[in-house]
């Protein structure tokens, strides 16, 4: 049996969590504090058996006005052995009491568990953990999120091999587009916060290129500078002769890390300073001591009609493997309230977007 208690120390929480299983980084201490400051507030939830951490929830919350009742989300979490089923079964009935208590509507969680790997196919199997925790969710009743706010899906490349061979698993045009960078002067070099507002202007010309919304500077200012300066991200980026013309953001935590953000110009793209700025990323993965690179985010839908087909190509060149994950589930705590929410929520989401297109 594992009983929680609340957190309030960032130092227990960061050491625990990077002891736990399936963590991720938008549980770490540093994402809730950032939330904290943009409209949610933080509670930090963590089980110990025999004075052992076994289990984390970082727990969001907001109000929903005009209602008396709040939304609460475990973003890319609880993290704890999904193997093990009794402990799962004591974290979900520990949650469900505690947004029961605490005015939630609902509570959202998004395990970062897979359900299959590999891309779909009519023979494949699901994954042993992933549907035990699927069955767990369902005779609980937890339901598929209608709302699925991150990336179900994603491409995982195991950084551990040495080099050459994590070359070798590439396709060949990759390695050869790597080495094209390299012989015609793309530099790819560590970037400080006084670069930040550059990366922004190429997230912010990449995100009006490609056609998706993005939030305010002061937002991604904010997450960007404090991860960078706890040690927690790191800001890469890609020049020809001097000229910026392409960068991400990595996110670590333990030994995983993420490709949270990515942005790129126009500017030399025959040059491939993509492809030496993902290859800079792995090396410097691994050079960090981790094990995986998630390189975070694939298709809901394999077809090469999927608005990300084309991105996904790209990360699937570098040899990874596609994990499907089991994606987010809700709770609701009331019910009926509940299933008019989410009735009324494409609605909603409709009339924001047009706001936004006006705005």
């Amino acid at each position: 049996m594992a009983n929680w208690q609340f957190i309030d120390s960032p130092a227990e929480w960061e050491q625990s969590l990077a002891e736990i299983p399936y963590a991720h980084a938008l549980q770490g201490w540093e994402w809730g504090e950032f939330k904290s400051r943009w409209g949610w507030s933080a509670t930090r939830l963590l089980w110990r058996r025999a004075d052992r951490p076994v289990a984390a929830a970082q727990v969001l919350a907001r109000p929903m006005p005009p209602t008396p009742w709040r939304f609460m989300y475990v973003t890319k979490g609880p993290a704890l052995d999904y193997a093990d089923e009794e402990l799962v079964n004591c974290v979900f009935n520990d949650l469900e009491q505690y947004a029961a208590e605490n005015n939630a509507l609902f509570i959202k969680i998004d395990p970062d568990v897979p359900r299959q790997w590999g891309e779909p196919a009519a023979d494949q199997p699901l994954d042993p953990v992933g549907q035990t925790v699927l069955h767990l969710l369902d005779r609980r009743g937890w339901r598929f999120s209608p709302e699925q706010i991150q990336f179900r899906n994603t491409v995982l490349i195991d950084v551990r091999p040495d080099p050459d061979e994590l070359l070798a698993r590439m396709k060949s045009k990759w390695r050869y587009n790597i080495r094209l960078a390299q012989r015609n002067g793309v530099e790819v070099n560590v970037g400080a916060a006084a670069d930040l507002p550059v990366f922004y202007q190429m997230y912010a010309e990449t995100a009006h290129r490609d056609g998706f919304l993005i939030r305010p500077e002061a937002y991604y200012m904010d997450v960007w500078q404090r991860f960078i300066a706890v040690d927690q991200a790191e800001l890469l980026l890609s020049s020809v002769d001097g000229e910026v013309v392409a960068g991400m953001i990595l996110f670590f935590l333990g030994s995983s890390a993420w490709y949270m953000y990515g942005a790129s110009t126009e500017q030399h793209r025959k040059l491939m300073p993509n492809h030496l700025l993902q290859w800079t990323a792995i090396c410097r993965v691994k050079a960090k001591g981790c094990d995986q690179y998630d390189m975070w985010g694939a298709p809901d839908v394999f077809d090469d009609r999927d608005g990300m087909w084309g991105v996904y190509r790209f990360k699937r060149g570098f040899g990874g493997e596609v994990r499907q994950g089991i994606g987010a589930y809700d709770y609701p705590v009331r019910p009926r309230l509940y299933r008019t929410f989410t009735q009324t929520l494409p609605q909603a989401r409709s009339l924001l977007r047009k706001l936004k297109g006006q705005a």
